[in-house]
């Protein structure tokens, strides 16, 4: 049964490397490098079709591909020329709020807020919905995720 902490464990993983990320464009090094591992690891490409809606995608809104992938956290290989970058925006800290979270053997799906914050200090806000499913090593792999800015109350 796939367990609360190791969904914690996968998120915290997934921050940790946006934040990873954005340091090493910050500093020169080898971001690209640095995303492609962050795919390549956290993500199921390999194995499973991935369901991805970043946050900030507009115009090619689903991502289907690693390069797709790769191209909103870095937009270093031009597959979608609307990107930005978004894991190159200098985040230094993303935490999670879980609304509600659904545990099955092999499976989890949880969803709720997660923070980025700024080189400034400010936390941006967006929704998710993650889901998760074993690897053959048994390590959870991102096969869902969609992303939200909050509706506007205005």
């Amino acid at each position: 049964m796939v367990t609360a902490t190791e969904v914690e464990e996968a998120q915290r993983a997934w921050g940790d490397g946006i934040v990873a990320i954005s340091a090493a464009h910050s500093s020169g090094e080898d971001y690209v490098g640095m995303a492609k591992n962050h795919i390549d690891t956290l993500y199921a490409y390999q194995i499973s079709p991935v369901l991805f809606k970043p946050t900030m995608a507009a115009e090619q809104q689903f991502r289907p591909t690693f390069e797709e992938a790769l191209s909103y956290f870095t937009a270093s290989n031009g597959v979608c020329p609307e990107d930005n970058g978004f894991a190159i925006n200098g985040w230094t800290n993303v935490r999670f709020e879980n609304q509600g979270t659904i545990l099955n053997e092999s499976t989890a799906l949880v969803m709720g807020n997660y923070f980025f914050t700024s080189p400034e200090g400010n936390e941006v806000k967006a929704e998710f919905t993650f889901g998760y499913m074993r690897d053959s090593n048994g390590a959870l792999r991102i096969n869902v995720h969609h992303s939200s800015l909050p509706a506007s109350t205005n």
